[in-house]
């Protein structure tokens, strides 16, 4: 008889780990409290528009591709990826954008006409980049942060610096204007922390924008989350849909299944990819790795404040990606980090997939997505996001040159209580815990347990940390260590 293992949650690590798992002969068993797989990664439907709620950006194709070959299938197998050109916009204020192309070489000269000398360097620094993303992300990243031994070899011997320097004054040695190292800081903001606190080393985030590209999965993201369901029932999961864990099933300390309301459902290993703190919460306090005190000390991601919008007509003047960076990063970030509130003038992120997917709005209309990065556990009242939907959409009718606040359709909106009550994220936060230096491999909270067996965990709050493709490779360690230890 094959090994059960029951797996709490259906975001991307938990589906990767599915499959692995299934792939490797245990019986599989997926349960998610919501309606539909996916965890952060759902999709709202409105009035013949469509949203991913969560993840908008598909970045690292490889590890995408690299997932799907482990199983001898392609990411063509399951969805249709397009190139987006430009890969983004970046608004500095108004009639004052720049647009980040498709390829290096146009990038090259999309900085030239910046800042002249900026492409010369540019080179140098993406060549860096790519060096750390070759160390990291083909290699790393799939370590299962057990031992500080997993990050010495030979090539990161020689790179040790770059682990106690800081992405800030790593782009600023080189780059003296203030949009160019901007746009450079941008890419580890998916890391989760400020790029003052971010190591140097993770400049491989912008070879992944820079070289790698942005890519559209079409009809968004979450055709992404049905491929990956696809394979997994394809190798014999089975989804429990509607089912939120109430409790880990513990016998003589080990993990042998969870209740679901009230109903116990019996296994061999228990492989948690719900937020880590929840799943801890699923335990007798005495089980527990990591206190209260633990989590609170730990520096999280952002929280964010989303709306999705329909509008009745074809905006001008954006991109399928368009940031708006006109205001001052350091005082929003200070408002997030270091002494949280919600920020007095926020920058902020809109995402129209309907500029390239006729598939995400109806004819002659848009689909816009807006995403303001908050600090966790703030107030979250409609007073409050109606407040902040006014102001950035005011801010973007003056910056993009076109009214369109009389032609929303409708709103839907997101923010801190939402993410607590639909993921059970700790504080709320949207991303995990930051990459900082002492939270970066194996000083993350750790895939299995040290006070249970048979006990897993998988997701943006273990290895190798926040963001999709991370995820993935999360999913596919928890199994390798869930394979390794429980052979008998």
């Amino acid at each position: 008889m094959p090994k059960t293992i029951n797996i709490i949650g259906s975001g991307f690590s938990a589906l990767s780990a599915s499959c692995y798992l299934a792939q490797a002969g245990y019986e599989v068993h997926i349960f998610e409290k919501n309606d539909t797989v996916g965890g952060r990664a759902r999709q709202y439907k409105k009035d013949g528009f469509t949203f991913d709620i969560g993840p908008t950006w598909y970045w690292m194709p490889d590890v995408f591709e690299r997932f799907f070959q482990d199983f001898g299938k392609s990411a063509a197998d399951f969805y249709q990826l397009e190139k987006l050109d430009p890969a983004y916009e970046v608004y500095f204020g108004k009639d004052d954008s720049v647009v980040i192309p498709a390829g290096l070489e146009n990038i090259y000269q999309s900085f030239e006409t910046v800042e002249t000398g900026s492409s010369e360097k540019l080179r140098e620094f993406i060549t860096k980049a790519r060096d750390n993303y070759d160390i990291a992300i083909k290699d790393l990243v799939y370590r299962p942060g057990v031992s500080p031994l997993e990050l010495v070899t030979p090539a990161t011997i020689t790179r040790l610096g770059r682990f106690f320097t800081n992405i800030s004054s790593d782009v600023g040695k080189d780059f003296r204007n203030d949009k160019l190292r901007q746009i450079l800081e941008f890419p580890v903001l998916f890391l989760g922390a400020k790029p003052s606190d971010t190591p140097a080393f993770y400049s491989f985030m912008n070879y992944a924008d820079f070289g790698l590209g942005t890519w559209h999965p079409k009809g968004g993201m979450y055709s992404v989350i049905e491929g990956i369901q696809q394979l997994a029932e394809s190798l014999g999961v089975h989804f429990h849909l509607n089912s939120p864990v109430n409790q880990v099933i513990l016998k003589n300390n080990k993990a042998c299944g969870v209740i679901v309301g009230g109903k116990e459902y019996h296994s061999d290993i228990v492989l948690s990819g719900a937020d880590y703190h929840h799943s801890e919460e699923l335990l007798p306090k005495k089980f527990r790795q990591y206190s209260e005190a633990y989590w609170d000390k730990k520096t999280f991601a952002p929280s964010s404040l989303l709306f999705y919008v329909g509008f009745d007509k074809k905006l001008q003047n954006v991109s399928h990606h368009t940031l708006f960076f006109d205001s001052d990063f350091q005082e929003h970030a200070k408002d997030i980090y270091d002494h949280p509130k919600w920020p007095e003038n926020p920058l902020f992120y809109a995402s129209f997939p309907s500029l390239t997917d006729d598939s995400c709005a109806p004819e002659g209309k848009e689909a816009g997505i807006f995403l303001i990065p908050l600090a966790p556990d703030l107030e979250d009242t409609e007073e409050l996001r109606n407040y902040y939907f006014k102001l950035i959409i005011r801010r973007f009718e003056q910056l993009t040159g076109q009214k369109v606040e009389n032609n929303v359709i409708f709103k839907k909106s997101f923010c801190v209580n939402d993410f607590k009550e639909a993921y059970n994220s700790y504080k709320g936060n949207a991303y995990g815990m930051a990459n900082t230096l002492f939270q970066t491999a194996f000083l993350r909270p750790k895939i299995k347990s040290k006070r249970v067996n048979q006990l897993y965990f998988t997701g943006q709050l273990t290895v190798p940390g926040p963001g999709v493709p991370p995820s993935l490779i999360s999913g596919k360690l928890a199994a390798g260590l869930i394979e390794k230890n429980e052979k008998n």
